[in-house]
């Protein structure tokens, strides 16, 4: 049995990190701020478990940390959007918030069990985009917005933590995830949501950006995977080798919602153009899948079920 903490436990990845440890009997400690990206309603799931303890905290603030074995951190500022905006948040979550959680591991006692590893969530968009192949672990970091180069940084000071005072750690970069309980500002929620509104989804760059979509069970099990295989201090890419052009994914929530893509155009405007926008993410996780990992999930029978979820949901 693993004991580990898990920051961002009520958001969308960390919930899909959170159901994974409990259903393999660990005992998890989790951690959320509960900004306006977690869905609090989690918790009545999560807390008819024994094995589950819960604590409303910041991780730039928090003051300890219980003895586990990791710290899985999928506590972030995610939005690009938001982060071109104002980028203040992105920095006090993704490097401070970092910095407080290393310095809290290099700082416990050892004299009472073995420090635990420091497991977190990075993103491809550290990398920049890529017109032509994939990026590996190997690859210099190119981030082409605030929101990547916070998580950029966050990443170096881990690479930094580990050789100065011998923090152990693991870095997962994933893909775009998707799935049920994602919040309503990313891609597919956002769109089907603006479905119900009879509003256009908006296409930066006419929907031409290739994004490489992964279920976020598959990003789960990808944790699973590497924590039980005791890997450490290493970094991993997780895609799942499925990508499409972001026009193409609209056009499938599109035609599970109306029943037909054949006029998706009058759904849509194509008129809105992103600072830094990337116009292609693509990673190579064979490193990752030598561990036994492959993804499980198929993009076109999940989307049916995501659509028929947020359909039948009411968000402001």
């Amino acid at each position: 049995m693993k004991l580990v903490v898990i920051t961002g436990c009520l958001g969308f990845i960390g919930s899909y990190v959170t159901r994974q440890a409990l259903h393999r009997g660990w005992k998890v400690y989790g951690i959320d701020k509960c900004t306006y990206a977690s869905n609090s309603e989690l918790l009545d799931e999560f807390n008819l478990n024994s094995n589950f303890t819960f604590l409303k905290e910041d991780i730039a603030s928090l003051e300890s940390l219980p003895d586990c074995d990791y710290v899985i951190n999928t506590a972030a500022e995610t939005h690009v959007g938001n982060s071109i905006i104002d980028s203040k948040d992105f920095i006090h979550a993704n490097v401070d918030g970092v910095k407080n959680l290393l310095d809290l591991i290099r700082n416990k006692p050892d004299n009472i069990c073995k420090k635990p590893v420091f497991f977190h969530f990075s993103t491809d968009e550290v990398y920049g985009d890529i017109k032509i192949g994939s990026h590996t672990e190997k690859d210099v970091l190119n981030p082409s917005n605030p929101y990547s180069a916070s998580k950029a940084s966050s990443d170096m000071l881990i690479k930094a933590w580990a050789r100065t005072y011998g923090v152990e750690y693991v870095i997962l970069r994933p893909t775009n995830n998707y799935g049920i309980y994602q919040h309503y500002e990313k891609l597919i929620p956002l769109s089907i949501k603006l479905l119900g509104w009879n509003k256009k989804i908006r296409l930066h760059d006419a929907g031409e950006p290739v994004r490489n979509w992964l279920h976020a069970s598959d990003t789960a099990n990808a944790v699973i995977t590497i924590i039980e295989s005791g890997k450490v201090n290493e970094i991993y890419n997780v895609a799942g080798s499925f990508e499409q052009k972001n026009k193409d994914t609209v056009k499938k929530i599109i035609k599970e919602y109306v029943g037909t893509d054949e006029n998706w155009e009058e759904y849509v405007d194509l008129g809105h153009t992103r600072p830094g926008q990337d116009v292609r993410y693509s990673l190579d996780d064979t490193k990752l899948r030598s561990l036994g990992w492959k993804p499980q999930a198929n993009f076109d029978l999940e989307i049916s079920k995501i659509v028929k979820f947020y359909k039948e949901r009411f968000y402001w």
